[in-house]
């Protein structure tokens, strides 16, 4: 609620000129870091790249980090886990340092392994245990891929119907939205039924912000747990995953970590579940205790936090990706994001609202005020012709059936200029003559 107040509070400050674009850009404390990442190009120049939400642009930092691991491998081969001044096997605990923050975790609870789909399958085999009547799944409509058919083939894997095990919660009426109160009411609902709520913590499509928190605890007082697919939220949103009680988290690096394409995801297991022996698991070498893993015992003893799920060694490659990233979100600090975020949110959110209310406009914003970077902008007519010239004009944003265009400026290295640019485009393409809704 404060945060939406202030962003009520930015908007109505805000003035519908190029120049307070400019003006905004000038007030930003954290513009300079816009240079630490590389623009696709068309015709040399850079194009307005509002694609976060699906992979987020490379640090320039990326390539020499990735340099620094080959020339250590050159140099001393399986050594490189151990010695030299940047030992491989330090890397996990220097990166959940610096994502701690960002997830609003204790650096135990977090596991730096794998990708989003894998690991939501190792959360489920410990955090889904159908009982009697409470075997239910609950999730949101139209959740993202992974998901579903993590979800799906699972509970095929223990001989189970996803159709009777499966709460879907849709929205209601003409809204494309699922709102927190239509969760609750489903978990209110089901509550003899339900083992496992697994929502995604923000909505792919609409980019609705689930309040997880409030799901989190409605879960609880029915005796279920609950997860969160964090791919759309990390990096993107203030989490407080320890404070708000949730039981595990899964996450990709790849869109507003920007720590590359097919990069080492992540996952968040509270700290209260650590030391729990009756939970199911699967089971790897490098999840062993730490300082006994070299000694090769048959019997797998876990590390006693997070990193207990842990299976194999992990992609040095991909944690130096991770870890170029992590460090300018470091310097250029969380806090300072997030208010840029804040901010820009409301900027974008004050020019729709003006492409909105055009009568010819045909357009709808998905998106509500609970969201992140992102906003999904429903076409009822013509949406991939509008689609195809934005792209024509230089602006990178994605296209999902039906008529949904989805845009996500990220405050470490979009500006308020390009905000205001992208409007005058769409509202150029709306409005012109050859437009035909």
């Amino acid at each position: 609620m404060e945060e939406e107040l202030e962003l009520f509070d930015y908007m109505a400050t805000f003035e519908l000129t190029k120049e307070y674009a400019l003006q905004l850009d000038q007030e930003d404390l954290i513009a300079s870091f816009r240079n630490r990442f590389l623009f696709p190009q068309k015709q040399g120049n850079p194009k307005t790249y509002f694609l976060g939400n699906s992979l987020g642009l490379q640090p320039v930092s990326a390539r020499l980090a990735m340099a620094k691991v080959l020339q250590q491998w050159a140099d001393n081969g399986v050594e490189s886990f151990f010695h030299g001044n940047d030992p491989w096997l330090n890397f996990h605990g220097l990166l959940v340092k610096k994502l701690s923050e960002i997830a609003g975790a204790k650096s135990t609870e977090l596991s730096i392994m794998n990708q989003l789909s894998v690991n939501i399958h190792l959360m489920l085999v410990s955090f889904y245990n159908p009982v009697g009547k409470r075997k239910k799944i609950l999730i949101e409509s139209k959740a993202f891929p992974s998901d579903q058919y993590a979800v799906d083939s699972f509970i095929k894997l223990l001989g189970l119907d996803p159709q009777d095990i499966l709460i879907e919660v849709k929205p209601i009426g003409e809204n494309q939205v699922v709102q927190d109160e239509d969760v609750v009411a489903a978990i209110q609902q089901h509550a003899d039924e339900i083992a496992l709520v697994f929502i995604g913590g923000i909505n792919y499509y609409t980019g609705h912000v689930f309040d997880m928190k409030l799901i989190s605890d409605e879960a609880h007082k029915i005796g279920a747990l609950v997860g969160f697919d964090l791919a759309h939220a990390i990096g993107n949103i203030e989490l407080n995953l320890h404070d708000w009680g949730v039981d595990f988290a899964c996450w990709c690096s790849y869109k507003y970590l920007n720590a590359g394409p097919g990069a080492v995801g992540s996952v968040f297991v509270h700290e209260r579940h650590h030391l729990d022996t009756s939970l199911k698991r699967l089971t790897g070498w490098w999840g062993y205790k730490k300082e006994d893993r070299f000694l090769m015992e048959d019997t797998f003893v876990p590390e006693p936090d997070a990193t207990g799920w842990q299976l194999s060694t992990p992609s040095i490659f991909l944690y130096a990706c991770l870890k170029a990233s992590l460090s300018i979100f470091e310097e250029a600090g969380w806090k300072n994001i997030l208010a840029k975020q804040n901010k820009m949110k409301g900027w974008l959110k004050f020019l729709i609202d003006d492409i909105t209310s055009l009568e010819e406009a045909h357009i709808k914003c998905l998106t509500p005020d609970s969201r992140g970077c992102q906003v999904s902008l429903f076409f009822q007519d013509n949406g991939k012709l509008v689609y195809d010239q934005l792209t024509e004009a230089g602006f990178m944003v994605d296209w999902r059936e039906p008529g949904v265009i989805r845009l996500a400026p990220v405050p470490l290295y979009n500006t308020y200029e390009e905000v205001w640019s992208f409007y005058e485009a769409l509202k150029s393409i709306l409005t012109s003559s050859s437009f035909k809704p």
